[in-house]
């Protein structure tokens, strides 16, 4: 059975006649009466009583029914929704961020998102990158902004900025100059993201670096956010990394000062998504529009 059928046998149990309902449905009698006629080759059953001034249910009519109801509102309520996406008046758009992503003005994209688009539905899920990149991976999430390096196998990836790492440090003599991977050994190290450790892509870049110098770094103090480790910076407790976008924010306590590594040191920021998945048009001007800000930032001085 086809949905044009199951439309005709509808509208022709609604009106009582093959003739009202083609008249409905915008075609001809004959029509309407072979739809049905088929309709009822395919069921193996007589749907309706004939002969009568008014078509009347039989039995496997009115069984029938309900159930052709049921598939023409879902087949009309799909397209309905797929008409939405296609014009960007409804449905989710779906993205994982950074969880720093509002020291790169992201705070405002659910907000701005919304009021450019306040018939899609938006789900913005702050994970680590790690835990971002994972996701998008597995189809929970259509995309994500995430700090670099990331497994990105099944990833498409799309660098959009860099954002300098700096030491931070409540302790003057600790900033007269560029810090070395050799000197952080000399002060407590407090790190952030103690959830995922040494696999979150900033710290792994400092390991890399104090592999290669033939050290091994163990942070005193592990906490789970930026703004904790900061503070337990400014109280004297001891010393952590940051981007420099944290440290030009307004949580940056007083009495910390930052100083760059002796070899630069960078977060790349990066859209990815999942390799030859094509994303919902909702999502996909998610993405622009975080784009869109995150490139803002860099400018900002």
């Amino acid at each position: 059975m086809t949905l044009t059928q199951l439309r005709a046998f509808l509208m022709a149990a609604a009106l009582g006649s093959f003739t009202a309902a083609a008249l409905e449905l915008g075609t001809t009698q004959p029509t309407i009466s072979e739809l049905v006629r088929k309709l009822e080759a395919v069921c193996g059953l007589q749907l309706f009583v004939r002969g009568g001034r008014r078509l009347v249910l039989t039995s496997a009519g009115q069984e029938l029914l309900p159930w052709a109801r049921r598939a023409v509102e879902g087949a009309d309520g799909a397209e309905q929704s797929l008409s939405a996406l296609r014009g960007l008046s409804g449905g989710v758009a779906s993205m994982g961020v950074l969880r720093n992503a509002s020291y790169y003005f992201l705070s405002d994209l659910a907000v701005r998102f919304h009021a450019e688009r306040p018939g899609v539905r938006t789900r913005l899920v702050g994970q680590n990158s790690v835990e971002v990149a994972d996701a998008v991976r597995s189809g929970e999430l259509e995309a994500g902004l995430v700090v670099l390096p990331v497994n990105d196998d099944g990833l498409a990836v799309t660098p959009l900025l860099r954002d300098e790492v700096l030491w931070a440090s409540s302790d003057p003599e600790r900033v007269r100059q560029p810090i070395t991977v050799e000197a952080i050994r000399e002060a407590p190290l407090i790190l952030y993201d103690a959830h995922y450790g040494w696999q979150d892509p900033t710290r792994r870049q400092l390991a890399e670096r104090a592999q290669l110098a033939g050290i091994r770094l163990e942070p005193m103090i592990e906490v789970e956010n930026v703004e904790s480790a900061l503070r337990l910076v400014a109280r004297g407790v001891g010393e952590t990394l940051i981007s420099r976008a944290v440290s030009v924010s307004d949580i940056f306590p007083q009495g910390v000062s930052t100083v760059p590594f002796a070899d630069p040191l960078y977060d790349t920021i990066a859209v990815v998504v999942r390799e030859d998945a094509a994303l919902s048009p909702a999502t996909a001007e998610l993405v622009r529009l975080a784009t869109e800000m995150v490139m803002k930032s860099a400018q900002s001085p």
